[in-house]
């Protein structure tokens, strides 16, 4: 059994082509089914205008959801990559850990007030950041005083060594000094017993 056609047009021409008899006027017949196709023929327009009509959104559609699908595959791609950062940085080794630093307690104890401020104190990455800062400051501090101190016994080096060689120098002359009293006095020793004699024999003489 064939089921009906739902279109009332397609039916009004299949029941005018059931239902012709000689009897009939053709140029009636053919008025009224001329009607019937020119509906067709609208409806036909009316339905090829509606897919092409649905065919440009199915195409926006999907053109809309590619962009979104590449966007979204732009920011998975993002993700993975500041992941992967997070992660280096995470795994980074810095020098400071390496690098023996006041405490937290001698740091409050021996910066200035606004270094460890409570806002600062209760922020780990500012409280770390003041830290190597004050550190930086001191470990400048102690350089410019282990040079001053390097200078300064540069110079009593020198003052050392400068009195050294002048006191060497005076050991010399004393050394040369007694020498030479040495020598006087035993030239003095030697003339003692002519002088002695010589006085003697002019005591008796006279």
């Amino acid at each position: 059994m064939q089921s009906p056609d739902p279109d009332p047009v397609i039916r009004a021409l299949r029941l005018l082509a059931t239902n012709i008899s000689l009897n009939d006027d053709p140029a009636t017949i053919h008025i009224h089914a001329g009607a019937l196709f020119a509906r067709l023929k609208a409806q036909n327009r009316d339905a090829n205008t509606a897919a092409r009509v649905h065919k440009q959104i199915t195409a926006d559609a999907r053109h809309d959801m590619d962009q979104t699908h590449l966007r979204l595959q732009n920011l998975l791609y993002e993700k993975r990559h500041l992941e992967r950062e997070i992660e280096k940085c995470r795994q980074f080794a810095s020098v400071y850990q390496d690098i023996q630093m006041y405490s937290v307690e001698q740091f409050v104890e021996l910066s200035p007030p606004e270094a460890h401020a409570e806002d600062v104190l209760s922020n780990e990455h500012q409280l770390m950041l003041n830290r190597l800062g004050f550190e930086l400051v001191e470990r400048q501090r102690l350089d410019r005083s282990v040079k001053q101190l390097a200078q300064e016994k540069e110079e009593l080096l020198k003052t050392s060594k400068t009195q050294a060689t002048t006191m060497e120098s005076v050991k010399v002359q004393i050394e040369t000094l007694l020498k030479t009293a040495s020598e006087i006095g035993k030239k003095v020793e030697e003339l003692v017993p002519v002088v002695t004699t010589s006085l003697r024999d002019t005591s008796l003489s006279r």
